[in-house]
């Protein structure tokens, strides 16, 4: 049995949202790995750890598709990441609580290049809605919903 591996795209990661991963990897006992451009606060853990990688576009994003495995879990924001996960059959999920799937991952990034056309075009068109207190809520059950599923299949 392969062990699941929890990634997490944590230059953009709320920090409530890592507080939530690091006790979930202690409680069910399953590695995590920051990977940023800087280095990152964690708690002293045999199941956590984190790597730095160099700055710039997408640096991060590359380092967890070249290292995760099939049924790994990203945690991030970033579709194209979430679309490269799906592509090597593991599972993403974003920090306010949705789990991507081909469906949302390809309905996403056709918004994303409509949105950066627009932007393009010069439109103004807002950012996201501020991080709440149902975002962290709703990534905490479906993050337990995955792992109860996990633990089931694998142990």
């Amino acid at each position: 049995m392969s062990s699941l591996h929890i990634w997490v795209d944590a230059d953009a990661c709320p920090k409530v949202i890592k507080a939530i991963l690091f006790r979930a990897a202690e409680r069910v006992k399953l590695p995590l790995t920051l990977v940023a451009n800087s280095k990152m606060q964690h708690p002293k853990s045999s199941y956590i750890d984190s790597v730095i990688v160099q700055a710039g576009a997408d640096v991060a994003d590359a380092y967890i598709i070249d290292h995760c495995k099939p049924g790994d879990l990203a945690i991030t924001a970033d579709i194209p990441l979430a679309a490269g996960m799906i592509e090597k059959h593991a599972y993403a999920l974003n920090p306010r609580g949705e789990m991507y799937t081909i469906e949302n991952v390809r309905s996403a990034l056709s918004m994303r290049d409509f949105m950066e056309k627009l932007r393009g075009d010069g439109v103004m068109t807002g950012g996201p809605a501020l991080f709440s207190q149902s975002d962290r809520q709703s990534f905490s059950n479906q993050l337990d919903r995955f792992l109860t599923r996990y633990l089931k299949e694998h142990v």
